[in-house]
């Protein structure tokens, strides 16, 4: 513990200090270092294979420090107990030296040495060994003069491309960047140096960036490195764990495949927390999908130790391919309930015990974000047992003093959305991750206030309904098994400058499956509609992503429109005879096989259009808009329209027939001095109907409009 805390004060304190280093082409002048770092370009986001889930493996500094024991024979060890304790299977890749490993001082050619006394034979022959057992060797240093430990070993800073040469020929691959001696360098500046040097050797090394959470790294290592810490280092006691979780809890929206927040090393096993806690531990950096870095010496591992650390069910949730931090949904007095969705639909959800007594912990599927099943199967994650929740899924746990319950919640025997069009964003989403503030409902995204956006708005096309997201969101919805459609126009909100550099890929996912994909769409553009066919799925996901290269963009989904169920029978219909979904009016209600008298329902008289009267239709008054589910089944509507004589001559207006949001028939302008008009629209493959009647420009008196003798044709 002295020692934790001795090198978290050297760090503090020597992340600014100015240190003059003579060897490696550091300049110094009137006694101090003269240091110039050139501006690094901008990294493109990163594209590579790497870290698509946390990374997991070992780091030795939590149980060495930089004692004597750090060696080359105590890291094969740990490689060999890898491949026989089983830690290999359980998904543990990585072999990661910490500080101490280089002399303190470059060779004369500005190289980097190993310490012969600790590694004899070198750095590459302890990798070869690592990737004989089928893993993965990993290295330390600092974007600084000097790194961490009070010997001051060599940092990488003005070194970037020589060190990373280096680590790529003895066959390195992970990269832990510390971030002391910086010497006031930006820190972008310093990571992304770096992170272009490594991408420049040609070897896939993964990229750790270790800068404490100082620089707000989440908002800007995504395309530079795969993880990023977000706290200062961890200690092996409870107040250090838990305080540290708590601060990784609130950059839950950042993470993603390929990119991480680092709440640091794994403490299970070092003695200085009792197993329940470190049981919570292990949970809690699991929910979080935090990297899986084992920091004990795994040679004295306890049998509990490694259950903890092989405890598959958890590591599944941590690996889970969808790549989702999970988040708080419930924080009160201690008692902390996480849920954390899942690539199959189901959730995580931890029960955590903050307080010294033993508490109950409850929640709900509901809650969790997948409410609305039958029934739902309950696995608790340490027990390794399986049972059926009825009703609600209620999920409750009398936790321990610094305990948590983990269970993986999945439905069964889920309902189906009912038969209809609905707006997407009147639906409740199961999940909704946002790379920058939260996902809006019917207002473009504005920043990180909750409504803080604006009206929709795709190159001067604006919706009112829709949802305002930013490139890195992923949104997904629980369908059932009998939705079939969604139709939805998308594009770069107009609050993003037209010259700006932003794009974005709006993506349509069926459970798995692309069905829809928009390519490259960069800001100014018009709005591109989309239409996905959603037959036989039963979960829906939305995403935008950027391009590599782009700049972050406000991404818009305007006016999504799902279909589902089955539409009309077989055969022919008087539309009045059907039940409409969603209807407006400019005056009174929409009236069934009557014209609108303006006021209460049923005041108006017969639908008569010059003359001649119609048993069946609608009487609406515009502006207006009334529309029907019909499941992609029908083939035609027809209708007669004009505006009913009871406003004699007067009133102007214009009918217009949608199918599936694209205009099939048009009247033109229309006034109460003409005759009845035939308007006849194909539907063929159509999922909604909408008639719509605007009042043609000139204001909406007496525009009592008639759709007669409506008949809607379906095979």
């Amino acid at each position: 513990m002295a020692l934790v805390a001795h090198r978290l004060a050297q760090r503090f304190a020597a992340s600014t200090g100015t240190l003059a280093l003579l060897a490696g082409g550091l300049l110094a002048a009137s006694g101090t270092a003269a240091l110039q770092v050139a501006a690094a370009p901008p990294a493109a986001a990163l594209q590579n294979s790497l870290a698509r889930t946390p990374q997991m493996g070992f780091n030795n500094w939590n149980s060495t420090h930089c004692r004597a024991e750090f060696n080359e024979s105590m890291v094969k060890g740990i490689a060999d107990i890898f491949v026989s304790k089983g830690l290999k299977d359980a998904g543990y890749t990585y072999v990661n030296l910490d500080d101490c490993w280089a002399l303190p001082q470059r060779d004369a050619a500005g190289n980097l040495v190993p310490d012969p006394v600790r590694f004899p034979n070198g750095i590459k022959a302890v990798a070869d060994y690592v990737h004989a057992k089928g893993l993965k060797f990993g290295i330390y240093s600092s974007a600084g003069t000097m790194t961490c430990d009070r010997n001051g070993f060599p940092g990488g800073l003005g070194h970037e491309q020589q060190d990373a040469d280096l680590w790529a020929s003895w066959g390195v691959d992970y990269l832990k960047y510390d971030n002391c001696n910086n010497q006031n360098v930006d820190a972008q500046q310093r990571y992304k140096a770096m992170g272009d040097a490594l991408k420049a050797t040609g070897r896939d090394i993964l990229y750790s960036i270790c800068d404490w959470g100082w620089s707000q790294p989440w908002d800007w290592a995504r395309e530079v490195g795969d993880s990023w810490r977000t706290t200062g280092d961890i200690s092996d006691s409870w107040s250090s764990m838990i305080g540290i979780a708590r601060s990784n809890m609130a950059h839950a929206a950042h993470a993603q495949p390929g990119a991480w927040n680092d709440p640091d090393m794994l403490e299970v096993g070092n003695g200085g927390m009792t197993d329940t806690e470190y049981r919570t531990h292990f949970s809690l950096w699991a929910q979080m999908a935090a990297p899986l870095l084992i920091g004990s010496d795994l040679r004295t591992a306890s049998p509990a130790t490694l259950e903890i650390l092989t405890n598959k069910d958890v590591i599944a949730v941590d690996q889970d391919p969808l790549g989702r931090q999970g988040t708080v949904i419930s924080d009160t007095g201690g008692l902390v309930v996480m849920s954390k969705p899942l690539a199959d639909g189901s959730r995580s959800i931890t029960l955590t015990n903050e307080t010294d007594t033993p508490q109950a912990l409850t929640t709900t599927a509901e809650a969790a974000g997948i409410g609305g099943a039958r029934h739902y199967q309950l696995r608790d994650l340490w027990t390794h047992r399986t049972t059926t929740l009825p009703g609600d899924g209620t999920v409750s746990a009398t936790v321990p003093p610094h305990g948590t319950a983990m269970y993986r919640l999945t439905p069964s025997e889920r309902t189906n959305l009912p038969t209809g069009a609905f707006q997407l964003s009147d639906l409740a989403w199961t999940s909704a991750h946002n790379a920058s503030g939260p996902v809006e409902r019917d207002h473009s995204n504005g920043g990180p206030a909750s409504g803080d956006g604006r009206t929709l708005t795709i190159a001067d096309t604006t919706y009112t309904k829709g949802l305002g997201t930013t490139t890195g969101s992923d949104i997904t919805y629980y369908l059932g098994s009998t939705c079939k459609n969604l139709t939805v126009e998308v594009g770069i909100d107009d609050e993003t400058p037209p010259d700006d550099d932003s794009a974005a890929i709006f993506r349509i996912y069926r459970d798995s499956t692309v069905v829809a994909d928009s390519g490259i769409r960069t800001a100014g553009q018009q709005p591109l509609r989309l239409s996905a066919d959603l037959t036989g799925g039963e979960i829906l996901r939305l995403t935008a992503t950027r391009p590599g290269g782009a700049a972050p963009a406000h991404a818009d989904w305007g006016s999504p429109r799902l279909a589902c169920g089955n539409g009309p029978a077989v055969g022919t219909h008087p539309l009045s005879d059907l039940a409409w979904g969603d209807s407006t009016n400019g005056w009174g209600p929409v009236e069934r096989d009557r014209s609108n008298g303006e006021f209460a329902a049923g005041d108006g008289r017969a639908l008569t259009i010059g003359g001649t009267a119609y048993a069946k239709g609608l009487g609406i008054h515009a502006t207006s808009t009334v529309s029907y589910y019909l499941g992609g089944t029908c083939t035609t509507f027809t209708t007669e329209v004009g505006i009913d004589d009871e406003v004699g001559d007067r009133g102007t207006v214009r009918f217009q027939v949608l199918a599936d949001g694209v205009t099939v028939a048009d009247s033109g302008t229309v006034t109460g001095a003409g005759r009845a008009l035939r308007l006849t629209a194909p539907l063929t493959g159509a999922h909604e109907l909408t008639l719509r009647v605007t009042d043609a420009g000139d204001g909406n008196t007496y525009d009592h409009a008639d759709w007669a003798a409506p008949v809607l044709t379906c095979a």
